[in-house]
């Protein structure tokens, strides 16, 4: 710690807290007047960032992000409705863990599609309970859908053998020309991630999965408890990614694209240009782990 930030914590410890709490909402304040939008802003902003209508758009978000947003977590998700529609689709990944798979299956939990809550943030459980939207039956990697190729997307993820790999929502979204909007989050939690270390697992410097197989239980729609068996990622990888190199490869050849609206930051990439680029580093012998 510097002597500067050693000064800054003292002089915050000694302001009284109802002048702490009277800073804050000056400072509110001024973010919702100085970097105001409105969902109709955010609705342009997005299609000049590249999205259009019919795209297949998984999202990652933070609702505390959107600092100055003149909308509630429900004006998000119609305002990208409203870009991608009539006959594209939204996804979101609806994880029930903020940890590991590995950890969380541990814990030997029941799944309920209908009531597990996700902990990918607001707009995300906003959005699993919004009406029209399917939810996938997986035990650990669960997404949600809306648009009319949400039972395409969803169908027998619970019957995959691996979470993110072929023939599950990650793996569709690559197949279908997909796109991955980050709103006020970093690339690095980006889950379509694993989707390219599955299919890079010969050249991986460590095991992409945990020895063996669990065995995970969800909840029907009939309320069944059934068993899904199946592989989860290492717990080698967790805290290890480096996105860097990605995302100079990414840069480099022209796959990148990131605007900003108020404060808020968006960066929108297509899955298999994501795939593409990984895909040469691995060849390349570059990795993106800090191992």
């Amino acid at each position: 710690m510097t002597p500067g930030e050693t000064v800054a914590n003292s002089v915050a410890r000694a302001v009284p807290w109802n002048v702490k709490r009277w800073l804050r909402r000056i400072q509110a304040a001024c973010v919702r007047r100085l970097y105001a939008f409105s969902p109709s802003d955010l609705q342009a902003a997005l299609r000049q960032l590249g999205i259009t209508v019919g795209d297949v758009l998984m999202v990652h978000s933070s609702f505390d992000a959107f600092q100055g947003f003149r909308g509630s977590p429900a004006d998000v998700i119609a305002t990208l409705k409203a870009v991608v529609e009539p006959e594209g689709a939204l996804i979101m990944p609806t994880l029930p863990f903020s940890g590991s798979a590995v950890e969380y299956a541990i814990q030997d939990p029941i799944f309920d599609s209908q009531r597990t809550v996700s902990r990918m943030g607001l707009i995300t459980e906003v959005f699993r309970r919004s009406s029209g939207v399917l939810r996938s039956l997986h035990p650990t990697h669960s997404v949600a859908v809306w648009g009319r190729r949400a039972k395409e997307l969803v169908s027998d993820h619970h019957l995959a053998r691996t979470p993110c790999g072929p023939g599950t929502p990650y793996g569709r979204l690559m197949d279908l020309r997909g796109k991955i909007l980050f709103l006020g989050v970093p690339v690095r939690t980006m889950t379509f991630f694993h989707f390219v270390e599955e299919a890079l697992e010969p050249r991986m410097p460590v095991p992409v999965f945990a020895p063996g197989e669990y065995a995970l239980r969800f909840r029907t729609s009939t309320g069944e408890v059934r068993v899904a068996k199946m592989r989860l990622f290492s717990l080698q990888l967790a805290g290890h990614r480096d996105g860097s190199p990605l995302i100079a490869e990414l840069k480099q050849r022209g796959w990148w694209r990131e605007r900003r609206i108020g404060r808020l930051q968006m960066i929108l990439l297509e899955a298999h240009d994501v795939y593409e680029a990984a895909n040469d580093l691995a060849r390349r012998g570059v990795s993106f782990y800090d191992f």
